[in-house]
């Protein structure tokens, strides 16, 4: 009887060192590095989820209209402001005196600040297809036309000074996914000054 206690207790010591190895090797298993790539299975992938949560294609992807009202028209993803559709048929005098911004499709705007329209960020020559990462971070970074750190500061409703604040990583995956797409032709309008600009400003 004894040595029958002796060996059922040596078999519960067994189970427990056992079991606990068994716990410590599951451990190690949940505890392993995600991907690099923000969980994502790629850079890609990861900007892709960036841009689209970002709200990106609100401001830089035309929209076509559908019973359900304006949605963006993703056959021109990314490819900003449509370059033959005019600018709001506004009295701009009177809104920039109110302070008041008007836009048509989130691609172009009116404002105190004059007229902004969208940038063309596929991978066309008319967009960003000679840009290089750094340009990239420079222009969410400080805000900078083009990534040029000489260029003028982006106008709104841009808002760089939020995307700043995203993290290097983050910001080539953008970048990539930005690189992925179907690179469309489409040469932005330049910006106008403010009508109650000084001539010459």
């Amino acid at each position: 009887m004894k040595a029958k206690l002796i060996v059922l207790c040596f078999v519960l010591i067994s189970c427990v060192f056992l079991f606990s190895k068994c716990s410590d090797v599951g451990k190690e298993k949940i505890s392993l590095p995600k991907s690099s790539f923000g969980g994502f299975d790629s850079q890609i992938k990861w900007g892709e989820h960036l841009v689209t949560v970002g709200g990106c294609n609100d401001c830089h992807t035309p929209k076509k209209m559908t019973p359900q009202g304006p949605v963006p028209d993703m056959d021109l993803t990314m490819s900003g402001h449509p370059e033959k559709m005019p600018a709001p048929d506004v009295d701009r005098k009177e809104m920039e005196s109110k302070g008041l911004i008007v836009t048509q499709d989130l691609t172009s705007w009116v404002g105190p600040w004059g007229i902004s329209y969208s940038a063309n960020l596929t991978p066309d020559a008319t967009g960003i297809g000679n840009w290089q990462e750094s340009n990239f971070i420079t222009a969410l970074r400080e805000g900078k036309l083009k990534g040029m750190p000489n260029g003028r500061t982006l106008l709104p409703p841009m808002p760089w000074q939020y995307f700043k604040e995203l993290s290097d990583d983050e910001i080539k995956a953008i970048f990539a996914y930005l690189k992925s797409l179907k690179p469309v032709k489409n040469l932005v309008p330049q910006p106008d000054p403010p009508v109650s600009a000084p001539p010459g400003k």
